[in-house]
Parts: C-alpha cells; sequence; structure tokens
C-alpha cells in the first residue's frame, strides 16, 4: 500500500483549479490500485487532493488539528466540501488539542508526515503568503510536486 501525503496553497486562483486537479489525477493515477492520501482537508490543495484520492478508488485519511477546527477555521463556502471528506473518510484522526493554534497545525502536520510514504505539494512557484507555512521544504521519503509558476 502507498501512502500520500499533501502539502500546499489554500488560495488557487478559479483558473488554477482545473489544472491541479488534472496534475493530481496524473499522480495519484500511478498508486491507484493500493492508494491512502492523507490529508487536513483545508480549502485548497489539501481538499482538491482529497477529492482525487476518492475518484480514483484510494482510501482517504483526515487529519484534523483540533476539536475546534470545524467550527472556528472552516469557512462556510467550504463547509460541504469538509464535511463531505470527513464523511468519506476511512479514519478521521483529530490531534488533541481544543483550539486550532500553531501547535495544533505543527502537531497535524506532523502525523500526516509520519503515516505518508511520499508527500505531494501543490506549489505555484511563489513564496508563500503568509497562511499555513506548513512543510519548510522537509519532505517525507519522496516527494512528487506540480508548479503553476
Amino acid at each position: 500500500m502507498t501512502t500520500l501525503a499533501v502539502t500546499g496553497h489554500m488560495d488557487l486562483t478559479d483558473e488554477s483549479v482545473p489544472l491541479v486537479r488534472v496534475a493530481l489525477r496524473e499522480v495519484l493515477g500511478r498508486y491507484r490500485e493500493d492508494l491512502t492520501g492523507v490529508s487536513c482537508i483545508a480549502a485548497g490543495s489539501d481538499s482538491l487532493f482529497a477529492e482525487e484520492v476518492i475518484a480514483v478508488g484510494g482510501r482517504l485519511i483526515v487529519v484534523i488539528p483540533s476539536w475546534d477546527y470545524r467550527e472556528t477555521k472552516v469557512k462556510p463556502e467550504h463547509g460541504p466540501v469538509f464535511d463531505h471528506l470527513v464523511e468519506a473518510a476511512v479514519d478521521v484522526v483529530v490531534m488533541p488539542y481544543g483550539t486550532a493554534n500553531r501547535q495544533a497545525y505543527e502537531a497535524a502536520n506532523r502525523e500526516l508526515l509520519a503515516r505518508a510514504d511520499r508527500l505531494v505539494a501543490v506549489w505555484n512557484g511563489e513564496p508563500p503568503s503568509g497562511k499555513g507555512g506548513r512543510y519548510g521544504g522537509r519532505g517525507g521519503r519522496g516527494t512528487s510536486g506540480w508548479s503553476a509558476g
């Protein structure tokens, strides 16, 4: 079984979403027969990755940074996607933090990497926008990526 985790931008443009989906399908298709995807299912790259894992028949594991994450951090427009992905997941891991904060996000990221054989990075070639700053370039045992830049 191959387990892939994801990192990438939250603030994808409407124009880039179809391009990212195609690139993710290409990467995930290589592992279709025995794929598990791990994602925090945030808006943007995380959720697109999770949707595509399900679309190719893979298993989805969701990692949520804190108990209050859904109610305090998920914007209304992302709520239906977030809820659908939680329902579709074979496992949902909630980190032991009551509040979504830097420690909770870092713990969730460590959990993603600990479960992954490879890390898929969705990056537009630009510096971080200030949101997330998640993996700091430290991949697991391998990294696959796509850049729109």
